[in-house]
């Protein structure tokens, strides 16, 4: 049994895939988490244009790494923000 080239990056695929949705879970950073969930949300954006859906692979690119890391990232930037006037005694 020999693979192609195109087996072989769909397999490479697949185990980045499991590790990124292993390692959001693990990480202590929340930047980081929302990192890594943008990472999987490309991947699978990927892995859907080899499956031959590219109406997925839009989706996933525009819902998952689109719209969802924006709104982690800004969400992150409101914590930040709480946090530090906190730190300062004031409300935000």
């Amino acid at each position: 049994m020999v693979l192609t080239l195109t087996e072989i990056l769909k397999i490479l695929l697949l185990v980045l895939l499991i590790v990124c949705a292993v390692s959001v879970n693990l990480t202590k950073s929340l930047l980081q988490a929302v990192i890594i969930f943008l990472s999987y949300s490309s991947v699978m954006c990927i892995l859907w244009v080899f499956m031959e859906s590219p109406d997925l692979a839009i989706t996933e690119a525009a819902v998952g790494a689109g719209i969802s890391g924006t709104l982690f990232l800004l969400t992150l930037r409101r914590l930040h923000a709480e946090d530090k006037s906190k730190e300062e005694g004031t409300d935000v």
